[in-house]
């Protein structure tokens, strides 16, 4: 093919009109990345691919996005289970208060335990019984490593349950799901501490004041006291 017939195939696109030693053959046209044949043979099309600096841009991108959503997302997921961990411990609290009541002794909350709790909080959903290595663990799931513990109050006339290591995600909702079932509450962060509910004092749930006393991170104590 002569060089005037390439040039009007060539014409009205982006190919320009060449002879080029690879094909071994007339004029062709050719473009940017590709050779076209124009004496009826197929010719090979070079493909580009990713450069390393495009890739290292989608991969700081990626990398940002993940920094910004991972917490966003862990407490969502915290404020989420505030209500099932509630419903459990509420769940122990009622089920302890009816057996203290059928018994006599003045002071029923004396040899309460935390086997007691783990054996009855082995089904749940949401709450973690640990006692592979022998030392018995309830873990709630609010905060990292956090735990929920129950010990004898005011002489085993009342008993307490603790939950350690509260992520703020989860502050004050923890503490207004249970606060109808406790006589005292109290809420304590890393550098402070208040009791929001006190029934002896004639002291109302602050709900805003057990958020004031958060602090952020899983740095936050709840303590429930139950007569």
């Amino acid at each position: 093919m002569s060089v005037s017939a390439c040039e009007q195939m060539c014409s009205g696109s982006e190919l320009t009109c060449s002879c080029p030693a690879l094909t071994g053959c007339g004029p062709v046209c050719v473009g940017s990345g590709q050779v076209k044949a124009v004496n009826g043979v197929q010719k090979v099309k070079s493909q580009r691919g990713f450069s390393l600096v495009e890739v290292s841009i989608v991969m700081a991108i990626v990398l940002l996005l993940a920094i910004i959503a991972i917490p966003a997302v862990r407490s969502y997921v915290i404020e989420s289970r505030v209500p099932k961990v509630g419903e459990e411990l509420a769940r122990y609290i009622l089920h302890t208060r009816i057996n203290a009541s059928s018994s006599s002794v003045q002071n029923p909350y004396a040899a309460i335990k935390m086997a007691g709790m783990a054996n009855m909080l082995r089904g749940s959903s949401v709450l973690t019984v640990d006692d592979a290595t022998g030392n018995l663990k309830v873990r709630h799931g609010l905060g990292a490593d956090g735990e929920v513990t129950v010990a004898e109050a005011n002489a085993g006339a009342a008993f307490t349950i603790t939950l350690s290591r509260v992520n703020h995600a989860a502050c004050p909702s923890i503490a207004s799901v249970l606060q109808h079932l406790a006589d005292r509450v109290v809420v304590s962060s890393a550098s402070r501490s208040a009791t929001v509910k006190d029934v002896a004092e004639n002291n109302a749930y602050k709900a805003l004041v057990a958020e004031e006393t958060c602090e952020k991170g899983d740095v936050n104590t709840f303590a429930f006291t139950v007569s």
